[in-house]
């Protein structure tokens, strides 16, 4: 066997060998760290240190590591024909491009994730808790996009021939062109980015806002790039574009704090005793733990010729409680008022014509005629 080949074999057989061993040691150093970092966060959960490391950026480290050890081992091959070494090494860097981005996108949920651990959406007053979460996830799609257009910069950049980058330049001054282009013609896409930054900023709507739209009751559960996703209480999902928040009017409950206030309204006979009706709504209110404490009260609203309106006004932490809570004082009020007052319900009143009177018109001569009888034909002689 020649020396050129033998030299040859052992060349491929060293760098295959060295390329195993780096993996290895990789793979180990790999295992560990994040094995660490792991057990840390599990340690400390709670304070926000280390959260969403593991989930976020163990697969892009790895393949980090892999690419690391690849480019380790490319000098070590024997030249291979028709530049094959140089098609390698490209790829190589290519690679390691991507996965950079994809380790930046990972560290732009790990922040997200670490900014937001103090901000819990479940608690009793989370209005500051959905500012931050919505301008979080509009800057995180932000960033997310600007890495993108980075990482496509950088593969174009990888590449050393010119003519590669005299296309490249043109590709981006088409691109250019084009967007103005699209733009123009993708005017509610344009409009709705735009919509999502106003929104961001002078918060209209924030994530787990209640909001009325269009007769609907539901919750904001997702911001993105295009459209709003509402959580109807039934569990529909009402999709509206971003720009409907800025050009129509909404109704949103929980704007400046969850606390809101809801009524019951009572039909009654004008017979019932309005002050004990308002002691027992009080009483009904204070044995309920969906009763906030603040307000809760009892008026006479309206009058009509038959019925007395009550408005039973009571407060709660949250539009979901007072609904209930709405609920709970009619059953309790129209079953007291059963056991109470039975009669108070609405009724209708008639008055019979008194004997006086008929007494009064017969001596005037007006007595009532006697009725003729009639046949089947409809005629009154009898004929």
């Amino acid at each position: 066997m020649p020396a050129a080949a033998m030299h040859f074999r052992h060349t491929w057989f060293f760098a295959v060998f060295f390329f195993c061993g780096i993996i290895v040691l990789a793979n180990l150093v790999h295992y560990v760290l994040f094995r660490i970092l792991k057990k840390k966060e599990q340690e400390t959960a709670g304070t926000g240190w280390g959260v969403g490391v593991q989930r976020y950026l163990s697969h892009p480290a790895r393949a980090i590591f892999l690419l690391t050890c690849a480019g380790i081992v490319l000098p070590l091959l024997p030249d291979l024909p028709g530049n094959v070494n140089e098609l390698i090494r490209q790829g190589i860097l290519m690679a390691m491009i991507v996965c950079l981005g994809w380790l930046a996108v990972g560290c732009v949920y790990v922040f997200q994730e670490f900014m937001l651990r103090r901000y819990d959406l479940k608690a009793e007053n989370n209005v500051r808790a959905r500012r931050v979460h919505t301008q979080f996830q509009l800057f995180r799609r932000i960033l997310i996009s600007f890495i993108v257009v980075i990482t496509i910069g950088g593969l174009l950049w990888s590449f050393n021939d010119p003519r590669i980058w005299h296309y490249g330049s043109g590709l981006l001054a088409s691109a250019g062109i084009a967007s103005l282009i699209l733009a123009t013609a993708a005017k509610s896409t344009a409009s709705n980015f735009l919509a999502g930054l106003q929104i961001a900023f002078t918060e209209p709507i924030r994530i787990d806002d209640v909001v009325v739209i269009q007769g609907e009751w539901g919750r904001i559960e997702e911001i993105n790039s295009a459209y709003v996703v509402v959580r109807i209480w039934d569990l529909r999902r009402l999709i509206v574009p971003l720009t409907y928040f800025i050009e129509n009017s909404f109704q949103n409950w929980t704007r400046e704090s969850s606390n809101i206030m809801g009524t019951s309204f009572l039909y009654v006979d004008y017979s019932i005793p309005v002050e004990e009706l308002r002691q027992e709504l009080r009483r009904v209110a204070e044995s309920s733990p969906l009763w906030d404490k603040n307000v809760c009260g009892l008026q006479v609203t309206n009058l009509s010729e038959r019925t007395m309106e009550l408005r039973c006004l009571v407060s709660s932490r949250n539009s979901s409680e007072n609904f209930d809570l709405r609920c709970l004082v009619r059953e309790k009020m129209i079953a007291y008022i059963q056991q109470h007052y039975p009669n108070a319900f609405p009724t209708t009143r008639f008055s019979a014509v008194s004997e006086i009177s008929v007494n009064t018109e017969q001596r005037d001569g007006r007595d009532n005629p006697q009725p003729v009888p009639v046949n089947s034909a409809g005629s009154q002689d009898g004929r």
